[in-house]
């Protein structure tokens, strides 16, 4: 017998010493069936529901980061966990109908991508645990009434930190003097793009900048509400905002073709084009919440009683071809900067 074999046979007697997988049923506490490949060392199986908004590079490194950290716990997607995985494509009676499907569902722990897709699971799943990642300001979008405590069965993580918006309009300021005015597409539909427009607009205010928006309602409204404020603005801003974002390629488009520095708020729109950001990566905040995740799962962590998490870790981050692009200089003092420059500036 080879040793594969040897050890195949060893794993199954293992197995089946052990009684692994074993469950009691509501009827009269017979054994469960023996158990399969979806079953874990400790003898348990999931099943998570994953709602999102949208598909795009952040929202997408945020769902791969929740499962890694997950798999890093031994909750393995194939093995001891089921994944359901709907997105909404940006569509609120689909992330609607999602959430709704979800509470009827004997998922194990469900999670909202973005702000809306929180928002929707918060209102219609009560009977287990509910975490959010991707979103921007959980009280004020009424996903908890707390940071600190959260409550009920919700908890999560917000994947801004209010100092980077801050910290990205004084880096506009003090290194692109001719800045007077910086434009912004935003969803005003998406409370998250507006808290952040707010804070941006506060901020260049102490500057003397104005911020003027552009409002859009729908992606394919992206790249008209870029080319509208050419002539109008200095450059180019982008909160959080799942349905810019998810058009942002025509915003890069229009950056290019103008000259026109375009700041974002995450690390991967500068990866795709954008010169600037105060971040961090989004696969790392998802991997944040799978760790929760797995706290809550294996040890039995109620939510309401995990706080709300929030990047610490921000950097200025640059895109030295985006730069180029947009007819950027770059400056020895911008990349000084630059905390990480290994990782944060991109060649």
């Amino acid at each position: 017998m080879s040793k594969k074999m040897w050890a195949a046979a060893l794993v199954s007697l293992a197995l089946v010493a052990s009684g692994c997988g074993a469950k009691s049923n509501s009827e009269g506490g017979a054994a469960s069936p023996a158990p399969t490949a979806a079953a874990s060392a400790d003898g348990k199986s999931y099943t998570i529901a994953i709602s999102q908004i949208v598909e795009h590079p952040s929202l997408d490194a945020t769902r791969q980061g929740f499962l890694d950290a997950l798999k890093e716990a031994g909750i393995v997607e194939g093995e001891n966990l089921k994944v359901d995985f709907d997105t909404a494509q940006g569509d609120q009676s689909n992330n609607l109908s999602i959430a709704q499907k979800i509470a009827g569902s004997d998922a194990d722990l469900a999670l909202g991508i973005a702000t809306p897709s929180a928002q929707a699971l918060v209102e219609n799943v009560t009977a287990i645990p509910v975490l959010f990642a991707a979103v921007t300001d959980p009280v004020a979008s009424s996903i908890v009434p707390s940071l600190d405590k959260p409550g009920g069965n919700v908890t999560g993580a917000s994947d801004t930190n209010p100092a980077a918006v801050v910290q990205l309009m004084d880096f506009i300021a003090s290194d692109f003097p001719n800045v007077k005015n910086v434009g912004m597409v935003i969803n005003e539909g998406e409370s998250n793009a507006v808290i952040m427009a707010d804070n941006a607009e506060q901020a260049l205010a102490k500057h003397d900048i104005k911020l003027v928006k552009a409002a859009v309602t729908n992606t394919s409204e992206v790249k008209q509400a870029a080319e509208s404020l050419v002539g109008k603005v200095d450059a180019l801003f982008i909160a959080l905002d799942n349905m810019v974002v998810s058009g942002v390629d025509s915003i890069i488009e229009v950056a290019n073709a103008n000259k026109l520095p375009f700041f974002s708020s995450d690390r991967d729109t500068v990866e795709k084009g954008a010169f600037a950001t105060v971040g961090f990566k989004y696969y790392d905040h998802g991997y944040q919440v799978g760790e929760m995740a797995a706290e809550v799962l294996k040890d039995g962590k109620n939510p309401g009683d995990m706080p709300v998490k929030m990047q610490e870790k921000l950097d200025l981050i640059l895109n030295l071809k985006a730069a180029e692009a947009q007819g950027i200089t770059v400056t020895d003092a911008m990349k000084g900067q630059v905390e990480d420059q290994e990782t944060n500036i991109i060649q």
